[in-house]
């Protein structure tokens, strides 16, 4: 649901994510700065209902997805997937549904029939790095910087590697993955992650202005187009999403992903154990 009249501001404060419809473009606004924007299930659970429910809309034509604070999107948020370690299972239903839950998010996006645009004003890691990749187009700004550094605390960026992996060449998907360094938004461009590199100020006025261009084109046309655009290359989108969701719960189940993602919570060095 759109808000508008003199109570939108303050009701959209107390959202995780905004929705403002301008014209015929959506903005999504990811709207947990003070947790660097992380995937948490309850933001996971809106960008998938605000997917579906543009995808029916016959009124919007174009989507973007914005972040408010420096960071775009950190990915998952570690705290609360780690916080289910205690449960009988050790966590495990919940990570296989965490995972296939932000798997839904990125395949609405692709699903969409109307073109979705990054606006990244900040930096992308993991999940949130995934994010930018899934998006049609991304714009970001000379600042920016992306990042897969899930190696680094013990649970490999399966995940993102489906979206990365199909924008990157497989060596620099490779060396993002395994390497888990920070890049800057002209190795971004240059690896094909991102189309377009602006200053900080402009990047919003930018995607709004390939936004509204794409919206004046027919909309039936633009879903045909888009649908069968990745139709050609990703039949298996599906099945290697559910394959690399898989991947991540066994990950996690890992005792170098307990010591991993624990080590990262609480600021110091993870001691490997192999196991």
């Amino acid at each position: 649901m759109t808000l508008t009249g003199d109570d939108q501001d303050t009701r959209l404060n107390e959202s995780i994510l905004l929705r403002q419809d301008h014209g015929s473009v959506a903005l999504l606004t990811l709207n947990r700065p003070d947790a660097r924007n992380a995937l948490s299930e309850e933001l996971l659970a809106a960008l998938l209902s605000q997917m579906e429910d543009i995808s029916l809309s016959s009124s919007i034509r174009a989507v973007i997805i914005a972040a408010n604070g420096p960071v775009f999107c950190s990915g998952h948020d570690i705290r609360q997937i780690e916080s289910h370690r205690s449960d009988k299972d050790g966590g495990k239903a919940y990570f296989e549904a965490t995972f296939s839950q932000c798997a839904a998010v990125m395949k609405s996006i692709v699903a969409c029939p109307k073109p979705v645009i990054a606006a990244v004003e900040g930096t992308a890691t993991a999940a949130g790095c995934q994010l930018v990749a899934t998006c049609d187009l991304a714009v970001a700004s000379k600042d920016a910087k992306f990042c897969t550094p899930g190696v680094h605390i013990g649970l490999f960026c399966s995940t993102p590697a489906v979206a990365i992996a199909r924008n990157v060449g497989r060596k620099r998907a490779m060396e993002m993955l395994l390497l888990g360094e920070m890049i800057s938004s002209d190795d971004a461009r240059q690896f094909g992650l991102i189309n377009r590199i602006v200053p900080k100020e402009q990047v919003r006025t930018q995607v709004m202005d390939m936004a509204n261009k794409i919206a004046s084109k027919s909309l039936p046309v633009t879903a045909i187009g888009k649908q069968a655009f990745y139709e050609q290359f990703d039949p298996d989108l599906v099945a290697s999403y559910d394959r690399a969701s898989r991947a991540m719960v066994e990950n996690m189940m890992l005792e170098d992903a307990r010591e991993g993602l624990g080590a990262f919570l609480e600021k110091r060095d993870p001691q490997w154990r192999d196991a």
